[in-house]
């Protein structure tokens, strides 16, 4: 079975993203293992302690290398992702043997992008991750699930609207039908 790896953005357990990506994964559970990616205990990206990786990176690394495809979820801080997102692409581009930018286990991956957010719904952090993941030769899920808060910041749960529901729906399937060629 195929398997997707869920990344939220937000390392907060509850944040609007992780919601949304759960969701996703609800939908995917019968046709893929679906797992998230905990990585608060990622350190820093620092070239003088890359090699050897620390125990984190390397246990990220696998995971990362064994999922078909990665589903990031990201909220929108200041017109970007947050800096938990970049530190862990960071880390994902790094070569895994020094000097071997082929061994990087985030290139050249299958990913999906969506984002809860304010008012933009996301549009610049994703344009942002667009740009990140294109630089890195991944192939991207072309449609997008793009949320804005509105009267929903402050909230705890995510609820979705039927427009809301179908933008993910359709995410979900344009997935499947990367995965399953």
């Amino acid at each position: 079975m195929k398997k997707i790896l869920f990344i939220s953005g937000s390392l907060r357990k509850e944040s609007f993203n992780r919601q949304l990506l759960e969701m996703a994964a609800q939908r995917l559970s019968s046709d893929f293992e679906c797992t998230f990616l905990d990585y608060d205990d990622l350190p820093l990206l620092n070239q003088d302690k890359e090699f050897p990786a620390p125990a984190a990176v390397q246990r990220i690394r696998s995971l990362v290398a064994s999922a078909d495809a990665l589903w990031i979820g990201s909220p929108e801080y200041n017109h970007s992702y947050s800096a938990a997102l970049k530190n862990l692409i960071d880390w994902l581009s790094r070569p895994v043997k020094p000097g071997d930018y082929s061994t990087a286990v985030g290139r050249g991956k299958t990913v999906a992008v969506s984002s809860v957010a304010g008012s933009s719904a996301g549009s610049f952090s994703i344009a942002k991750l667009i740009e990140l993941f294109e630089m890195l030769g991944c192939t991207l899920v072309q449609e997008k699930t793009m949320i804005a808060l509105g009267a929903r910041f402050g909230q705890v749960a995510l609820v979705l609207g039927d427009d809301e529901q179908a933008l993910l729906e359709r995410e979900c399937e344009a997935l499947k039908e990367l995965l399953h060629g």
